[in-house]
């Protein structure tokens, strides 16, 4: 065997090491939630989704993001396998950011509700009326197609008449797209917005509403600085012993953001 031949053999055997190597190296295509036991999850730092997933996956390893929007970007250029947080907001960030689904099983579930003081049961009844009343007229039906569409950004904020019987206050954090969050011209819309809103007119009141860290929502509200909150609120017995909750108006929990599978 002459050195050109020699040359060409080693070359080749090196190429197909090359793509032997790029094919193992292929990020597998996740379609359930079990397989990702093991696999890499990008999480928003200060939540708790980490604690979430490892009560479910022992074994899964994570990174963390300063939102759930980058982490969500962290799966789709493929530095992590699944981002983990509440399930509306991933299915909002995946409408608006192709490449990306919500696998169908989610990693727990849990209710959200809005939250008064306890001794605020008056407060409590609206809601709950509001709430009874909009899901058997169909209301609250047009509402979810409204701020939670499969393809793109929701729907602008419906204009709804406000009372002059005195202010309800909403304590609310202004970032979780769809259900509290700031839109193109500064203004604090959301489902937990519109349903507010809808408390505060069927009291023939005005709302306001007060934007605050997340953390701050429930001693604001012992406080008395706010009349109720909501932001995605999940419904706890930890919670539900400082805080009176309304009857849950979505069902959500934890689920997993993955790449959309490869179309072979």
């Amino acid at each position: 065997m002459n050195r050109t031949m020699s040359k060409w053999i080693c070359l080749c055997i090196t190429l197909a090491g090359l793509l032997f190597a790029a094919g193992c190296s292929k990020k597998e295509n996740i379609t359930s939630l079990q397989q990702l036991q093991d696999k890499t999850f990008a999480v928003p730092t200060g939540t708790v989704a980490d604690k979430l997933v490892q009560s479910r996956f022992p074994q899964a390893k994570f990174q963390y993001f300063n939102s759930v929007l980058d982490a969500a970007l962290a799966v789709k250029q493929g530095k992590a396998d699944a981002a983990a947080y509440d399930e509306p907001i991933l299915k909002n960030i995946a409408a608006k950011n192709g490449g990306l689904t919500l696998l169908p099983e989610k990693i727990t579930t849990d209710n959200y509700a809005f939250a008064v003081a306890k001794e605020n049961r008056e407060l409590k009844a609206t809601i709950d009326a509001v709430i009874s009343e909009m899901k058997q007229d169909g209301s609250y039906s047009a509402m979810q197609k409204r701020w939670f569409p499969d393809k793109g950004a929701p729907a602008a904020m419906p204009e709804l008449p406000a009372g002059s019987g005195g202010v309800i206050r909403l304590g609310t954090a202004a970032v979780t797209e769809p259900f509290s969050f700031v839109d193109g011209s500064q203004k604090v819309v959301g489902f937990d917005i519109e349903l507010a809103q809808r408390v505060a007119q069927k009291r023939g009141m005005k709302l306001e509403i007060v934007n605050m860290e997340f953390g701050a929502m429930i001693p604001a509200l012992i406080a008395g600085k706010v009349d109720m909150i909501a932001a995605c609120i999940t419904v706890t017995e930890e919670r539900a012993q400082k805080v009176l909750f309304s009857e849950p108006y979505y069902t959500g929990g934890i689920s997993a953001l993955v790449r959309e599978a490869a179309r072979k």
